[in-house]
């Protein structure tokens, strides 16, 4: 296995954040399209595992494989690009500004919340037979799934606004180490394992991750939740995307920018008699 060091890759932090922001508005919504439909597929895949064989903790180890099949194909999500792509602006790259920063934010939302939803149709379809039959047990799980984690959320006010804020952070904290592993190694394998590990952390701890749940409660609408758009907005996608900012860039991205790329001077100590 091939290791750089951090001062290493999270120059390729900074070089990968720098390449986002320029690059096309095509490549940009179709890479997020395809990132987003992807991830949409293993949240449904982990629900139906873990709901056929009754156990969540296998369900949370195989849903990284649609993380690791999107990110060795080079795909977007939002969540990683929150915290590569300030990077490139904070570290004064030529070119680099906020509406750049925020144009990409914008188009890889855009792009992930049409991949996802595509996959939340294609799901429903097949699950219902062209919406003419019940969807069976998974389709009555992730009902239940949608309407705990919004209403679930309602009930407790602000305290259960903060708690979703809270949940994305972690969230973010642990996918964007995924994406910081990814780059640790050369070695696809390598890049796998270091992926795999906090992936499926988040998974199984029910953190909120904002593009699984941009497939997750529109199929739960769909399968018959009983919720509003208003209430998914309000009390899950809207806290946890702010949650996911924050977890990426304070919890990941700085830390690892200001202690290995603007470093400090470092202590000298005088000698004492």
């Amino acid at each position: 296995m091939s290791y750089l060091e951090p001062s290493e890759f999270v120059t390729k932090m900074v070089d990968t954040g720098e390449s986002k922001v320029f690059m096309s508005t095509k490549d940009t919504l179709i890479r997020a399209f395809m990132a987003g439909a992807i991830l949409g597929l293993a949240a449904v895949f982990a629900i139906t595992v873990a709901t056929k064989t009754g156990s969540p903790i296998l369900g949370a180890c195989l849903f990284p494989v649609g993380f690791i099949m999107l990110y060795l194909m080079k795909f977007d999500l939002l969540t990683g690009v929150f915290t590569l792509v300030p990077l490139a602006l904070l570290d004064k790259r030529s070119g680099v500004t906020l509406s750049g920063v925020m144009r990409n934010w914008g188009l890889v939302f855009i792009g992930n919340f049409a991949g996802a939803m595509t996959t939340a149709f294609f799901m429903s379809f097949i699950l219902t037979y062209g919406y003419s039959a019940d969807g069976g047990v998974i389709a009555a799980k992730v009902s239940s799934i949608g309407e705990s984690r919004t209403l679930g959320y309602q009930e407790h006010g602000v305290g259960g606004w903060f708690t979703i804020f809270i949940r994305g952070m972690l969230c973010n904290w642990m996918v964007s180490m995924g994406v910081v592993g990814a780059l640790i190694s050369t070695s696809a394998g390598s890049k796998m394992a270091a992926m795999w590990m906090p992936v499926m952390l988040f998974f199984y701890m029910g953190f909120e991750h904002s593009i699984v749940n941009m497939f997750l409660f529109p199929f739960s609408m769909i399968m018959g939740g009983d919720f509003t758009v208003y209430d998914y907005l309000l009390w899950n996608e809207i806290p946890t995307v702010l949650g996911n900012l924050a977890g990426g860039l304070l919890l990941v991205g700085l830390p690892l920018y200001y202690t290995h790329v603007k470093t400090s001077a470092a202590r000298k100590v005088l000698n004492r008699v």
